[in-house]
């Protein structure tokens, strides 16, 4: 890689960015707002103005040649993701990206049960947030491929780690699902998610995809009691479905709706990454600890 480009530089950007810098890369990424241009100063990454919901293209991306991260969500609303085409639409004849990286999520193979799930599994996302990533997977697979750019697609699982775990569900008490009520759910640390960012832009290949996991499904009962042992809070209080039907909002129900167990040996095969932390037991180890 010889420069990045981070679309959407948040936590996990920041992090990909950290061990770019680290093996000597120049970084670039985006912002909306200005005071976010001086925290990526700061960082030692070059600030970009980039507004995805503007309705015109975005001038000045540094694409060309670059191997870009694209991190933004989709809007809420709809079944499409409105600004991949913003980005799209701003990308030049001639600046093309040598690759694009980009971090969807686990949530478009939809409900599986207790079945193992592959790269292979047909997708079959049922809300309407997996469904816009979906589009998203779609539409950067063909631009890439009618403009000669290799497009990479991460799925991503539930990322935790420093700054990410939910102390404040666990200290207002909010419940959750009864264990042997919870479906599978799949977890990876915000660390290995950084590597497997940066070992897809080294090794991935156009049109690849990728499951980003540990490996090891558990349940969010059993993460949400595993972190309030590590962190010495009391262990939530749990519930039946019905009872958490009245209780959580759609959005939680709609993750404890389905169930899958993610395979990630592709991307330990193939891209190589070699997980810091394999096990939320490891990946726990000395935090909430003074």
């Amino acid at each position: 890689m010889q420069k990045i480009l981070i679309i959407g530089c948040g936590d996990i950007g920041r992090r990909v960015a950290n061990l770019a810098q680290k093996a000597g890369i120049p970084v670039s990424a985006t912002f909306r707002l200005p005071e976010q241009a001086a925290a990526l100063e700061n960082l030692d990454l070059r600030p970009v103005a980039a507004d995805l919901d503007q309705p015109g293209p975005i001038a000045g991306l540094p694409t060309r040649g670059a191997s870009v991260f694209y991190f933004v969500p989709p809007p809420g609303g709809g079944d499409i993701d409105t600004r991949v085409r913003v980005f799209c639409g701003s990308i030049e004849p001639g600046e093309e990206p040598e690759k694009i990286v980009y971090i969807g999520t686990s949530g478009v193979y939809g409900n599986a049960g207790d079945a193992w799930v592959t790269e292979e599994t047909p997708v079959a996302p049922q809300t309407a947030r997996a469904r816009r990533r979906l589009d998203a997977e779609e539409m950067l697979r063909a631009w890439g491929k009618g403009r000669g750019v290799a497009v990479v697609t991460l799925r991503v699982t539930g990322i935790y780690g420093p700054g990410r775990f939910p102390l404040d569900r666990l200290q207002a008490g909010h419940p959750v699902l009864r264990e042997e009520e919870a479906p599978f759910t799949n977890r990876i640390h915000a660390d290995d998610l950084a590597q497997a960012c940066l070992a897809a832009a080294e090794k991935g290949e156009d049109g690849d995809i990728f499951n980003v996991s540990d490996g090891h499904p558990g349940t969010m009962t059993e993460y949400f009691n595993a972190v309030a042992d590590a962190f010495g809070l009391p262990r939530p209080p749990q519930i039946g479905m019905a009872e958490a039907r009245q209780a959580m909002t759609p959005l939680m129900i709609s993750y404890l709706s389905e169930s899958r167990r993610l395979d990630n040996r592709r991307m330990r095969e193939k891209l190589g990454v070699q997980l810091r932390y394999p096990t939320l037991a490891e990946g726990l180890k000395g935090v909430g600890k003074g």
